[in-house]
């Protein structure tokens, strides 16, 4: 049993000069001022016997050096009868090795705790559109399997443009006031908007098609700046579509290209069409998509003469019309080729292009990167790496076309 003896009078005065662990390691002396001292019972009080530094060693590792005039010797030595030890009392021990115990995961936690990351992305369609919250779901989806969760350990604020320039601008000045780690920027009007915005915050962008035309980078290896990406495609992929298009309707003639004249995107997808048209001996008809009542007059005005047909360009406009567009289309019996499957899921004839919602599973690689330390400026932009072909026969058979099989074996999706 541990004991726990009150040190007073002569006895106290005698210990406070003497040190238990004393260097010299002497023994206390005989007789002396413990001379007729008595303990518990009556039984005179011995003195310490001698404990070397070997013995003493495991006692002082817990316990420190233990001097008397503190009332503490070390807890390996145990009372015998006869003898008197003096000790740190069982619950006081306990509860200063315990506290010290419990007090360390805590302090180790609170080490290792990293602070909340923070990510911007600006979308370019609208928050309500299926097509976007496709694109942020694998966006947070890829993000998840790198360690990354919205909420946990990181922030993510969106904010949707809806198509419209001011709009970007304004959500823009508002991702960059956060001061974000990095952002996701989709489209060339975002990508704009923010590199007006800032020049530090690292920019990851996707659906750009010319970013080394618009400025956005110095080169596609090195990108420089601060902003990097995903191409959305090539222009050689515009006289893809007129291809396309007199091979599932070759009685076409005349080509409503539907393009925004407000991106340079715009200019360098009617550029490729143009490069190509007279070898398929169709004309051309630019159409501006920037205003609703306005592409619904021109594609009126078109369809007044026959043999026409319509190429839809990729841009952020296009995508927010695009059940007008397909409804035109279907109203005024037109083949039309567009970029994007969800057009032809939708109602349209025939679709060719790339996974749009594989460059947000990409960019979020790029964004763990660089929240991990990497130079934006050491990661290249890249290409796409999936594209493809979708048929709408229900539409094809409402048009009276009849879709060369060969296309069909072709294709990548059918819908019956």
């Amino acid at each position: 049993m541990w004991r726990q003896m009150q040190v007073t009078g002569a006895l106290a005065r005698h210990w406070n000069a003497v040190d238990v662990q004393g260097a010299n390691d002497a023994p206390f002396p005989a007789g002396g001022k413990l001379a007729g001292v008595r303990g518990p019972g009556g039984a005179p009080l011995q003195p310490m016997p001698r404990v070397s530094f070997a013995a003493r060693a495991t006692g002082a590792a817990l316990l420190g050096t233990a001097r008397l005039w503190r009332g503490i010797v070390p807890f390996t030595h145990l009372a015998r009868e006869g003898r008197m030890t003096v000790t740190i009392g069982r619950r006081e021990l306990l509860a200063a090795l315990g506290g010290a115990v419990a007090a360390w995961p805590l302090a180790a936690r609170g080490q290792q705790r990293e602070r909340m990351r923070r990510i911007g992305v600006l979308h370019i369609l609208a928050e309500d559109d299926p097509e976007s919250r496709l694109r942020i779901a694998a966006f947070k989806q890829s993000l998840q399997e790198f360690g990354w969760t919205d909420g946990s350990n990181v922030q993510i604020e969106a904010r949707w443009a809806a198509g419209n320039a001011d709009n970007a601008r304004k959500y823009a000045a508002e991702l960059t006031a956060l001061a974000p780690d990095v952002i996701l920027a989709e489209g060339s009007p975002s990508v704009a908007a923010l590199r007006s915005a800032t020049r530090t915050v690292p920019i990851v962008f996707v659906s750009v098609i010319d970013p080394v035309g618009a400025g956005f980078v110095e080169s596609l290896a090195r990108p420089g700046g601060n902003a990097t990406g995903f191409l959305l495609f090539e222009y050689s992929l515009g006289g893809k579509w007129l291809e396309l298009l007199k091979e599932i309707a070759p009685r076409v003639t005349r080509v409503a290209v539907l393009r925004d004249t407000g991106i340079a995107a715009g200019s360098g997808q009617l550029g490729a069409i143009q490069s190509v048209a007279p070898s398929f001996g169709v004309e051309l008809r630019p159409v501006d998509v920037r205003d609703a009542t306005e592409i619904e007059r021109a594609v009126a005005a078109f369809a007044r003469s026959a043999n026409g047909g319509l190429i839809v360009t990729a841009s952020a406009l296009s995508g927010i019309h695009r059940a007008l567009i397909v409804a035109l289309a279907a109203r005024h019996k037109l083949p039309a080729v567009y970029y994007r499957r969800d057009f032809v899921t939708g109602g349209g004839l025939v679709a060719y292009g790339p996974d749009f919602i594989d460059p947000f599973r990409r960019a979020a690689a790029y964004v763990d990167r660089i929240l991990k330390g990497e130079k934006l400026a050491d990661l290249p932009v890249q290409a796409p790496t999936k594209y493809g072909l979708v048929i709408n026969l229900k539409t094809a058979k409402a048009l009276g076309i009849e879709v060369p099989p060969t296309l069909i074996a072709r294709a990548d999706e059918v819908i019956e």
